[in-house]
């Protein structure tokens, strides 16, 4: 159970996935009270532009730049498009989706030589985080974190009454903005680790399982990050499992997703058992009009 994580490699892994597991516990909360689920998968593809600039121009170390300058631009870019009358939110974004995507497709066409590396990127390579990784990780969570608590009681204003916050003189669209660069830089955090095809799991799925235990926000928000954990450790312990005592060739961060994934599986019977638990409501009488109630 422990000794797995005595190897260098394995240990960076699991810290790595505990960087993120701070981080993507909060911020999927927002994702799941503002259904920005499209927006997520959106920007986990939208980076990919970026990526292939930083690696042509930096190499490997470029990766991180490139997919930051990118994923703040996307954001940028789609609470411009959402605050206009004329696009829907879901036809903006699926507009940026497509652009960004082509872009890095035909960028990655042009060049065969760094094809596989790129290909990896897609796909994450947890198990080869490095130091450096780590601690870029380490700052993106703190500026998270800090924005979070700042911002969480004005975000949830507007999540739930968007005209209130307007009336209250709140920004709606400098509020927009900041959880959109928000989910940008998770994105940024995790998607070398897990890749871009993986990363919209731990957005999406910390949230929605948590929601099956609780009501509350902030428990949510708590019990998505030990969900997280848990996935990361069990993930890690699957894979090198799987691969040094059967020979099973299991990539880490696929077996991270399917453990989060297994996670809300099973968690829920205990939303339907809450919900049979719960008091139905009373059933309104019909109104009567007074004659009726005199007679």
């Amino acid at each position: 159970m422990i000794e797995p994580f005595t190897v260098p490699f394995m240990g960076r892994a699991l810290t790595e996935i505990a960087l993120l597991a701070l981080i993507c516990g909060p911020v999927s909360v927002f994702v799941f009270v503002r259904r920005l689920s499209f927006v997520s998968d959106a920007l986990t593809h939208t980076v990919f532009p970026g990526v292939v600039v930083g690696f042509v121009a930096g190499g490997i170390e470029g990766l991180f730049t490139g997919a930051l300058v990118a994923g703040v631009l996307t954001a940028v870019a789609l609470t411009v498009l959402t605050r206009s009358a004329r696009l829907t939110d879901d036809a903006a974004t699926a507009v940026l989706l497509t652009a960004m995507f082509s872009i890095g497709v035909i960028l990655v066409s042009r060049r065969t030589s760094y094809t596989s590396d790129l290909t990896a990127f897609l796909f994450g390579r947890l198990l080869t985080v490095t130091p450096r990784q780590i601690a870029e990780t380490a700052v993106l969570s703190v500026v998270i974190l800090v924005a979070l608590a700042l911002g969480a009681r004005a975000l949830l204003f507007r999540a739930f009454d968007p005209a209130g916050a307007a009336a209250a003189g709140l920004r709606i669209g400098w509020l927009d903005l900041g959880l959109n660069i928000m989910l940008a830089l998770v994105v940024v955090a995790a998607v070398r680790a897990v890749g871009t095809i993986l990363v919209v799991a731990l957005l999406i799925i910390p949230a929605a399982a948590a929601r099956m235990v609780t009501d509350r926000l902030v428990l949510m928000a708590v019990a998505g990050t030990g969900l997280v954990l848990a996935a990361g450790y069990l993930g890690l312990l699957l894979s090198w499992t799987a691969s040094l005592r059967y020979g099973v060739a299991l990539t880490s961060a696929s077996a991270v997703v399917l453990m989060l994934v297994l996670a809300y599986l099973l968690l829920l019977p205990v939303r339907l058992w809450r919900d049979r638990r719960r008091p139905a409501l009373p059933i309104p009488l019909p109104r009567r009009s007074p004659h009726e109630l005199v007679g």
